[in-house]
């Protein structure tokens, strides 16, 4: 299948870029630019892929709220673009979302699953949502992937946003780290999540999914575990988001429900703790 990866730079991009089959047209900032229609028309009509998958998205947090729109053309008007030209070329559509979608029900315990009314509470989420929105409705061959807290990519090097090497960084440098304690989620490990699309697009069980590693933790609970895996005695202060003092409201809880993914590919997702471990294993190697 000739695959065309867009981001193909980043973590997930590059996971992707080892495990893909056949052709793959790695695409990166300099060679398309999402938000601009005629850009990737003109890169999707060349590369005549069969299959694209979308992993660029504006990832600054908390800088969203300062240049909303930086982050709507890129993780909103991108994904459109990509949408309206893959359904002109009747090509399969792969889009990756967020947990970021959520955060309004602070008091929620339940994992969310697709059937589930999202509801944003930062620029960026509400961005990302909006992408969605756009590849849902002008790509009928769709897949849709919200995940979370993604780590990874051994092969392209740390790539922004990575916690787990932020962690090993800071880890070393001190004895002890201010960690949130109230943000509920599932930290998901790159490799992982492109071994699901990998699988997800030999099917056509087109739609919308959850994508994430199992189980749950909170992001202090995962510095922990990084640090007992590793052997460093880094001790770990839990505070609460309100000490953090971050520009971007975060989701309180945002554990993902991916029993739909179990479904359409056959298996489900390892535990959180078992990819870190793969992850941090294959990073001493």
């Amino acid at each position: 299948m000739r695959t065309t990866v867009v981001g193909a730079h980043g973590q997930l991009g590059g996971e992707l870029l080892a495990l893909l089959d056949g052709p793959v047209a790695a695409f990166g900032r300099d060679a398309v630019d999402i938000a601009n229609l005629a850009s990737v028309r003109q890169a999707l009509q060349v590369a005549a892929p069969e299959l694209v998958i979308n992993t660029a998205a504006y990832n600054f947090v908390d800088k969203a709220e300062d240049e909303p729109e930086v982050a709507y053309s890129v993780n909103a008007l991108g994904p459109r673009n990509l949408a309206l030209v893959c359904a002109e070329l009747g090509v399969r559509l792969v889009h990756v979302s967020t947990d970021y979608v959520y955060g309004l029900e602070s008091g929620r315990t339940a994992a969310y699953t697709e059937d589930d009314s999202p509801g944003p509470v930062s620029s960026y989420g509400t961005s990302k949502l909006a992408g969605e929105y756009y590849v849902r409705t002008h790509c009928p061959q769709h897949y849709v992937l919200r995940t979370c807290g993604l780590y990874g990519n051994r092969a392209a090097g740390q790539g922004k946003g990575n916690f787990v090497k932020k962690m090993l960084q800071l880890g070393r440098e001190r004895e002890e780290l201010t960690v949130v304690d109230d943000q509920w989620c599932t930290p998901t490990s790159t490799l992982d999540l492109a071994r699901a699309i990998v699988a997800l697009v030999q099917t056509s069980h087109f739609g919308l999914y959850h994508a994430t590693n199992s189980g749950r933790t909170t992001w202090c609970g995962f510095a922990r575990e990084i640090f007992r895996l590793t052997g460093l005695t880094t001790r770990v202060r839990a505070i609460a988001s309100s000490e953090f003092r971050a520009k971007a409201r975060r989701p309180p809880f945002s554990v993902l429900d991916s029993g739909r993914l179990a479904n359409a590919i056959g298996r489900e997702m390892p535990s959180w703790p078992a990819a870190l471990a793969e992850f941090l294993a294959g990073s001493a190697n």
